[in-house]
């Protein structure tokens, strides 16, 4: 499978296009309209979430409700886009005419500097309308529908945010519980923690952090459940399903570290307390004893839960603006502001579970090559029934 998005920040629609999706799936707008309000809450967001109401129209490859085989392609309007039109208008303008809302002063954090060099713009609104987070908005969209087929497999996903500012969850909180209850405790708690007894603590440092004009970043949690062994590949480097993950984590704005299982702990134990040993049942076949490599071997699945995490920066837009450069007149200024969060971790682990999904139910297809759901769940039934007989 694969997606294209296009669309800026403030412009008048998102749209992704996705090619390879197996006919005969089961898909409704509802479906990825859920997804698209959690990404849009958590404690910590801006103003932008009061204004706009995300949802999705789905305009091709989905007919009566299921897929047809042919590229979908899902649109989602931008709300705003009356207040925007001079602004971004498609259509050229005169020599004459004013650019309104022009940037000349970059924001330190973003891709405003680098990006205007990479492109040849002296106005950087050129570039952030692209570099923007707000492109995450169609792309959990398409990680919806990819988690609509995994849901068709039996495998199921879910995220949480594991900390902010320092504020660290006590994994004994959720250990042991299913995707399905981590799911049930996250979605009712405000900053979408499978442990309630940190999340008071976490929103009084948002709030805080938020009255002194800075903003906050944190850690993110992704469980995928139900994979099967072997899943990915030890062939070649850009075959490896935990390397994937791992491109596809690290391409959500503002992420700067990803870890599997254990991740970076195990920089600090012996080899005995870190790799997984092997069992093997007559009910279940084989399996590990403990997950601590967070359900890969060698760039394939292990059959145990997937178990990615992410780090996120503070967002660098801040209301207590950094120094920067004007790049017409070379003198410093501080930063300008736009619209902007104080805290989107919460809103990150939604994208990051949607990313991982895509990977995942990308991995499926490939291994599984079938241009129909029916064909599809077939095709892995028979491989788990051999698996667990090797």
């Amino acid at each position: 499978m694969r997606y294209l998005t296009a669309g800026e920040s403030h412009g008048p629609q998102l749209t992704a296009i996705i090619e390879g999706l197996p006919a005969q799936m089961p898909l409704t707008a509802d479906m990825i309209n859920k997804e698209l309000k959690r990404r849009q809450g958590g404690h910590g967001r801006g103003r932008r979430m009061q204004i706009e109401k995300d949802t999705v129209e789905i305009v091709s490859g989905v007919r009566h409700g299921k897929t047809l085989g042919s590229p979908v392609t899902l649109v989602v309007k931008n709300d705003d886009w009356k207040h925007w039109t001079n602004i971004m208008g498609i259509e050229p303008i005169e020599e004459t005419d004013e650019v309104k809302r022009q940037i000349s002063r970059p924001r330190p954090g973003h891709a405003d500097l680098n990006g205007g060099m990479k492109y040849g713009h002296r106005d950087l609104r050129n570039v952030l309308e692209r570099s923007s987070a707000r492109e995450t908005t169609v792309r959990v969209a398409v990680g919806a529908v990819a988690k609509q087929l995994l849901s068709q497999l039996g495998i199921e996903i879910v995220s949480q945010v594991t900390e902010i500012g320092g504020i660290r969850v006590n994994p004994e909180t959720y250990q042991g519980k299913s995707v399905k209850e981590i799911r049930e405790i996250v979605e009712q708690d405000a900053v979408y923690c499978a442990d309630p007894s940190v999340t008071k603590q976490m929103t009084d440092l948002i709030d805080e952090t938020k009255k002194n004009g800075d903003s906050i970043g944190g850690t993110v949690e992704v469980i995928v459940e139900g994979m099967p062994a072997g899943i990915g590949s030890y062939v070649h480097y850009d075959r490896k399903l935990d390397a994937k993950i791992a491109g596809a984590v690290m391409s959500i704005n503002a992420f700067k570290g990803v870890e599997f299982g254990l991740g970076f702990e195990m920089a600090r134990r012996p080899g005995s307390q870190v790799h997984d040993e092997i069992l093997w049942s007559e009910q279940q076949g084989y399996k590990r004893k403990t997950n601590n490599l967070g359900g890969f071997e060698g760039g394939m699945t292990t059959g145990m839960p997937i178990i990615v995490r992410g780090v996120m920066k503070p967002i660098p837009t801040l209301y207590k603006p950094l120094q920067s450069v004007d790049i017409e007149t070379k003198e410093p200024f501080q930063a300008s502001i736009e619209r902007s969060d104080s805290c989107a971790v919460p809103a990150a682990s939604v994208v990051a579970e949607h990313v991982v999904a895509w990977e995942v139910a990308n991995s499926l297809i490939e291994q599984f090559d079938a241009d129909q759901l029916p064909r599809l769940q077939a095709n892995l039934q028979d491989y788990l029934t051999y698996s667990k007989e090797f």
